[in-house]
């Protein structure tokens, strides 16, 4: 339970303190309060109360570090990615709160690493220790800048401007579901692969300096995880993706003074977080409708949202007094987000390749069975290609050292009276060379006996 103190001083009135507290030991969770007394009347506040609290899963102070943050948030998230349903993590606050810090992570030591790299390299030791699945994991990278997609794993383009990227389009297929066309995915074999698309993404990304923050990202952001996994030998398959989303911080344009093209930017930022509350409110007072078409966001992240997917979502505020309007507006709309219930169900399928090959085995074996039982032999030749493979076949059997190991040769006689005659041809060779290898021992121990004599 840690309480900080914020001064507030002004020529019209006396000193003032703001008092925010952190309660991390509540039986049904935690809780973040702010004591704003009532002679505050700068506008900033409603005057009528002066205690403001939040209660959340989990508050974190600002002596939070990543690696907890990780465990607590991102980290059971990607074990039931692991096990196959569908993830989500996204920020959400005003500009400069440490969103994409939290997200991506800062440069300054491996330590400040966020929850993106943490939960690539946690994603892939799992991967190279489970000796029980076959997995298989793509990466995406969109950003969504004045309401327009862009794939920012664009390869042909080493250094370029972001309208030089390819443009990504939405459409629904028939059964509604989304479709993003032109968003390239990139098939990533480990940790180091994953983590070079994360940064060839982040030289793209859009950002520009403002009054609150030197380097504010000014759109939305998605990296995408696709995992595939499945047991050796079977048709089931079991496809999961993780959506990690940096979503652009909330800004006043009055506060902030903008103009030109960051206040364009700002109005496309504002409007979509206007739009993304908006289906937030829907969505907790269950409402018939849900405006997920408004906006372009809201469309990418729609199975993030009431939805197949385990959702969890990290609000940033900046405590200060000229940031407590903001700051209590999205603890406001987390608490919104807390309301809504996703039903994540395990994606477990079929793969038809893998079944169609298994149905071809079944359906050979049954073929091999009947012939046996009906007693009606092949009639054709075996085929240049067939016997080679039988010899391939007979090799391996015999390098093998494994004592049960046997030849799967089905019921074709014609095969197992060719692997005979190999193993037939293969013995007598072994056979006549035997003399000649004993000879030669012979002579490398004792120059002096007798072959005939030590043989018989």
């Amino acid at each position: 339970n840690k309480r900080q103190v914020l001064t507030i001083t002004s020529d019209l009135m006396p000193v003032i303190q703001v008092v925010y507290s952190v309660n991390n030991d509540e039986a049904a969770g935690a809780s973040v309060e702010f004591v704003v007394p009532k002679d505050l009347g700068d506008g900033y506040v409603n005057n009528k109360l002066e205690n403001y609290k939040f209660r959340f899963r989990r508050v974190f102070d600002q002596t939070a570090g990543q690696e907890e943050i990780f465990e607590t948030i991102a980290q059971p998230v990607a074990d039931r990615v692991l096990a196959g349903y569908n993830g989500t993590i996204f920020a959400y606050g005003q500009t400069n709160s440490g969103k994409t810090f939290t997200i991506t992570g800062g440069a300054r030591s491996y330590g400040d690493r966020g929850i993106i790299p943490r939960t690539l390299s946690y994603l892939y030791q799992h991967i190279i220790q489970d000796s029980t699945m076959v997995y298989t994991t793509h990466i995406s990278y969109l950003e969504i800048y004045n309401n327009v997609c862009y794939d920012l794993l664009d390869r042909q383009l080493e250094a370029c401007r972001l309208e030089d990227l390819p443009t990504v389009t939405i459409m629904h297929d028939s059964e509604q579901n989304i479709q993003l066309r032109n968003l390239s995915i990139q098939q990533s074999a480990n940790e180091e692969e994953a983590l070079n698309l994360l940064f060839l993404g982040d030289t793209h990304r859009m950002t520009a300096e403002t009054l609150l923050n030197k380097a504010s990202t000014r759109s939305h952001c998605i990296f995408t995880v696709y995992l595939c996994g499945r047991q050796p030998g079977s048709a089931t398959v079991r496809r999961s993706k993780l959506h990690l989303v940096d979503l652009a911080g909330s800004e006043r344009v009055n506060k902030m003074a903008l103009g030109g093209q960051l206040l364009t930017e700002a109005k496309y930022i504002n409007v979509s977080l206007h739009y993304l509350e908006q289906v937030i409110i829907s969505l907790s007072e269950s409402r018939a409708h849900i405006p997920y078409r408004n906006s372009l966001m809201t469309s990418v992240l729609r199975d993030s949202l009431g939805g197949n997917c385990m959702t969890t979502m990290i609000s940033t505020i900046s405590v200060d007094k000229t940031n407590l309007k903001e700051s209590m507006s999205t603890c406001r709309f987390a608490q919104r987000v807390a309301l809504i219930k996703n039903e994540a169900v395990l994606n477990e399928e079929e793969d038809p390749v893998l079944l169609i090959a298994r149905l071809k085995r079944e359906n050979q074996s049954l073929r091999d069975e009947l012939a046996m039982v009906t007693g009606e032999p092949r009639q054709e030749q075996l085929t240049q290609y067939e016997i080679q493979k039988l010899e391939v076949q007979v090799k391996d059997f015999l390098e093998d050292t494994d004592p049960e190991a046997t030849l799967a040769l089905g019921t074709d006689l014609q095969k197992i009276r060719r692997c005979f005659t190999l193993l037939k041809v293969l013995s007598l060779s072994a056979t006549q060379c035997l003399p000649t290898v004993l000879s030669q021992l012979i002579r490398d121990k004792a120059p002096n006996v007798d072959l005939y004599s030590t043989a018989r």
